[in-house]
């Protein structure tokens, strides 16, 4: 299914965390806007849409307390009301040279920049970009106004980054704004963290990841999107990516394996193969794979503790109780031991096919029906 996704830099819509958008702009009426900022939270919610919205919305703006204008025959104009709003319209000229990657204000830091040495793609934050940077924002804004950073997947700095970074953190020039985006504050130092004014985003409703999914996604089915959003946990790009990982049907032949009374060794091997492959396409399926895994472990646990449970498939919903059945000890360990394997599978680059057969012994036992 073709799946039209718009990079953040270039979205105008943020849905679904209008109170982070609120306490931005509560934050730069106030005259006293903190110079860093840490947006937290879930892959795929927003974040990054909303640095870029901020971004766009700061460098459409003159220096606090400036009079527009200057002076002329009668004066300094008054200054402008404070906004309301952050949106700017996609023909809005700083919307477009934002969204090209033009701006002579804003500078990006990410994961996928070009080594200086190496001269390729870096998985890393490198040092000398940061290095770079710092001498963006000590110049004067090209436009009068601000200089904005905004680093992106912040976590993947390493560690000489994030010691230059802290330079700039400890000594702000004026009128510079740093956006830091992280899905995991928790791997940036504690002094990083502790300079930047945190603001926790938290994880969609379903049914806002689902109206976002269908525009992403047009031809895609109701319950298809429903699913998916269960599936997602409140991510849009989680589910983005199931979506085009197949896991929906995934899913369905994994509780085929785990509630299939005999034996089940063939079909556990089927659907290992098919998750297992090599290549990037392969990765995608076993990610799917894990996520709707673990969905489903975590689902009987709650089940068999009588928390309520959202059901993302009909079928899940009629095989909860009987799965659940073997006790919430028994799920909760083979969520744990699930979530283990994975790690080591994704850090010691395992053979993707045994992890999955393992893990669907895993479930099938936790469930009281053998491991195969």
């Amino acid at each position: 299914m073709s799946v039209e996704v718009v990079p953040p830099r270039a979205n105008p819509a943020l849905v679904g965390q209008e109170q982070a958008e609120r306490t931005l702009l509560a934050a730069w009426n106030s005259g006293r806007l903190p110079h860093a900022w840490l947006l937290a939270g879930p892959r795929g919610v927003g974040k990054a849409t909303l640095a870029y919205r901020f971004a766009r919305f700061v460098l459409a703006q003159r220096p606090d307390g400036e009079a527009v204008g200057g002076t002329g025959l009668f004066g300094a104009e008054p200054a402008p009301a404070r906004p309301l709003g952050m949106a700017l319209g996609s023909d809005h000229p700083v919307f477009r040279r934002v969204a090209a990657g033009g701006h002579a204000d804003l500078m990006v830091l990410e994961p996928g920049m070009i080594h200086p040495e190496t001269k390729k793609e870096s998985a890393e934050i490198v040092v000398d970009h940061v290095r770079a940077a710092i001498s963006f924002l000590g110049m004067t804004p090209a436009e009068g106004g601000w200089r904005v950073l905004v680093v992106d997947h912040a976590e993947e700095m390493n560690a000489s980054s994030e010691n230059a970074l802290l330079k700039i953190l400890e000594e702000p020039h004026a009128r510079s704004l740093l956006l830091l985006v992280s899905h995991a504050p928790g791997r940036l130092l504690p002094t990083i963290r502790s300079r930047c004014r945190r603001l926790d985003m938290p994880a969609l409703e379903p049914g806002i990841v689902a109206t976002l999914l269908s525009r992403s996604a047009p031809g895609l089915e109701a319950g298809q999107g429903a699913a998916l959003s269960v599936l997602a946990a409140g991510s849009v790009g989680r589910a983005i990516d199931l979506l085009e990982a197949g896991a929906i049907e995934i899913y369905e032949a994994l509780l085929d394996v785990v509630a299939a009374r005999d034996g089940a060794g063939l079909a556990m091997h089927a659907l290992a193969e098919r998750v297992g492959m090599f290549g990037p396409e392969g990765q995608a399926s076993f990610r799917a794979f894990r996520e709707v895994a673990l969905h489903l472990a975590g689902a009987c646990a709650r089940c068999a503790a009588g928390a309520p449970v959202v059901a993302a498939l009909p079928r899940e919903a009629q095989a909860l109780p009987v799965l659940a059945a073997s006790g919430t000890g028994r799920w909760l360990a083979a969520w744990d031991e699930m979530r283990r394997l994975a790690a080591a599978t994704e850090g010691l680059n395992l053979d993707r096919r045994q992890a999955a057969f393992a893990t669907l012994a895993s479930l099938r036992e936790a469930a009281g029906q053998g491991r195969g």
